[in-house]
């Protein structure tokens, strides 16, 4: 008998409990509500390599970059020519204010000589930039590290897979410029990396003092055969790509290449820029 009054004295409890909660507007039924999960801090930079807009001029380029909320553009020589004057810069640089833009490199630029390297450092100290994006060919390579030590830039040398004959991975790279001066190093382009049959994300890991600036794009395979797609259909894993990043505590810029449907590349920009951000909680 007292273990019946003790059980209803306990479920009444539990009711008059309830009935006051839910009276508060509380519902005690209900799953406990989880706190969102605070968004991982990102120490690297989202932008754009100024290659993807070829087709276009700097005022669709800076209009687009506005509507994707990013900030970042490398500066490729058709928005800025070599030979640009003070006045020219100037007004490059005043017009990618008003989008709130900042050109944080200038490149890729081939460089087959020394005129074209010095033409080449000269032109990112007129621009006021601290980075080159290049290609130089490899005997080169010591003038360029003369460069870099005289300008103190840095250097970073953009690999191109299995297209052209230099530089068609990130290991080439690495061996290519381990001994020189540590302002020399590379911009991953993932893609590329990828299509020479690599794996840009132990590529990161192992050369990540070297990368300085990075081109993210998506390609179809890992193989020449690979081709530009919109980021996250293709091979490239980056879910892994951005735990890596933020493992070997990569600071640099992140620009995105987009070079599928290069005469109206918009979709598949947006829907690049749009999926990086997701995976990368921006």
């Amino acid at each position: 008998m007292k273990d019946s009054r003790r059980a209803f004295f306990r479920k009444s409890l539990a009711g008059a409990l309830a009935f006051g909660s839910m009276a508060a507007g509380v519902n005690v039924w209900a799953d406990p509500v989880k706190p969102k999960a605070a968004k991982k801090v990102n120490p690297f930079k989202l932008g754009m390599a100024g290659y993807t807009f070829v087709n276009f001029d700097l005022e669709t380029t800076l209009k687009t970059l506005k509507q994707l909320d990013v900030h970042y553009l490398c500066i490729k020589d058709f928005h800025l020519p070599l030979d640009s004057n003070d006045e020219q810069i100037a007004a490059f640089h005043a017009k990618c204010a008003e989008y709130q833009v900042t050109g944080y490199a200038v490149g890729p630029i081939y460089m087959k000589s020394e005129a074209e390297i010095d033409r080449a450092f000269e032109y990112a100290k007129r621009v006021g930039v601290k980075t080159i994006v290049g290609v130089p060919n490899y005997e080169l390579l010591p003038y360029v590290e003369k460069k870099v030590k005289e300008y103190d830039f840095h250097y970073a040398i953009h690999l191109h897979g299995p297209d052209i004959e230099i530089y068609p991975d990130a290991t080439d790279v690495w061996e290519h410029t381990k001994d020189l001066d540590p302002r020399i190093g590379m911009c991953l382009d993932v893609g590329h990396d990828l299509r020479n049959g690599c794996d840009p994300v132990a590529d990161l890991k192992k050369y990540h003092s070297r990368v300085f600036d990075m081109h993210i794009k998506d390609v179809t395979d890992a193989s020449k055969a690979g081709v530009a797609t919109p980021i996250g259909r293709g091979k490239i894993d980056f879910p892994a790509l951005v735990a890596m990043m933020r493992e070997v505590n990569y600071t640099g810029m992140c620009s995105l290449e987009y070079e599928k449907d290069m005469k109206d590349p918009f979709l598949g920009i947006a829907e690049s820029i749009g999926y990086f951000k997701a995976v990368s909680d921006y």
